[in-house]
């Protein structure tokens, strides 16, 4: 070998050397830094919810607002002159009462059971053939006319009973849906399309603070459980077959999935008809952090087989507050 191929030899051997050494110091510093990141327990959070008694209804809900369900504006048959008004302002009248005399002979009287609410004229007064004399309301019997869309008006029904809340007076009133209209008008939705609704009557008895005019919500029960087991929706889990369950603590402490049978349910809470009991708590994970860090924590985390025992139980974040660490 000449002596200029043994320079060139050992400039490469000293090149090859300094690789080798900042390789062995990325592999220690990946031993030292990375591994234990990589190789930490990854600790998960949980949230905890306790089954208890109470009952649960779902049900529909629409806006509407009172009017009167008698009203009667009472004129003169032909001209002639206002001889007597036996009635005044906001008295109440029986039907068949006599309100008003004409000089033509003619006898005004009450068709329902009512109250007076105007009187357009005065004794001595000229009237002709169709002019308005008296009105008489019932303030007592009242409805509602709401509008339910396409896809409610199935589950609506004459003689179904329905709760009203008026709500200038916060004060509840029980009604019963009396008549549909199923004749349909149409109403853009908010998709752009057209959706078909259907006017539906409610009939209620009232007080007399409760006006025509005033804005109601009327709602509809559908199913109810009654002292039933129910629990937070936030507390179950569903299988890729939507099939519902529950994590529970087994005889070995060791959370276990418990399968549930859900009946009434709502945006809240559902009913648990098979699986939990009262006084049950039960798991549903909320979230995983690592106890480790370097590149693990960079990168979020690299998920590891986790044992899910009491040993992990850490405080919940929300929905069931503390989760308490359960001993052997």
């Amino acid at each position: 070998m000449s002596k200029k191929a043994r320079k060139r030899w050992r400039k490469r051997l000293i090149k090859l050397c300094g690789w080798a050494v900042a390789l062995g110091l990325l592999a220690g510093a990946f031993m030292l830094f990375v591994l234990p990141g990589l190789t930490a327990s990854v600790t998960s959070t949980y949230n905890s919810y306790t089954a208890r008694i109470g009952s649960i209804s779902n049900s529909l809900s629409f806006s509407g607002s009172i009017s009167v369900k008698n009203s009667e504006t009472l004129t003169s048959g032909s001209g002639a002159t206002v001889r007597q008004i036996y009635v005044r302002d906001e008295q109440s009248v029986k039907s068949g009462e006599r309100l008003m005399r004409l000089s033509n002979g003619e006898t005004i009287k009450a068709n329902f059971d009512g109250k007076v609410n105007e009187i357009f004229v005065k004794v001595d007064d000229s009237v002709a053939a169709n002019d308005s004399l008296i009105q008489i309301v019932d303030f007592s019997n009242m409805k509602i006319s709401m509008r339910v869309d396409e896809y409610d008006i199935s589950s609506v029904y004459v003689g179904q009973e329905c709760s009203v809340l008026v709500q200038a007076l916060n004060r509840t009133i029980g009604s019963k849906i009396t008549h549909i209209n199923r004749v349909s008008s149409a109403s853009s939705s908010s998709s752009g399309g057209s959706v078909a609704y259907y006017t539906v009557t409610a009939e209620l008895t009232v007080t007399s603070d409760v006006l025509p005019g005033m804005q109601v919500t009327v709602t509809i029960p559908r199913d109810e459980a009654i002292d039933a087991v129910i629990i937070s929706k936030d507390a179950l889990s569903f299988t890729p077959r939507n099939s519902a369950y529950v994590l529970m603590y087994n005889n070995n402490n060791e959370l276990e999935r418990v399968n549930v049978e859900i009946g009434v349910s709502n945006d809240k809470f559902a009913e648990i008809k098979s699986g939990v009991k009262e006084g049950d708590v039960v798991y549903i994970e909320a979230k995983e952090s690592a106890s480790g860090g370097g590149l693990f924590s960079m990168f979020g985390g690299m998920r590891q087989p986790r044992t899910v025992n009491s040993q992990q139980w850490q405080q919940g974040n929300s929905g069931g507050g503390m989760t308490p660490a359960r001993g052997n």
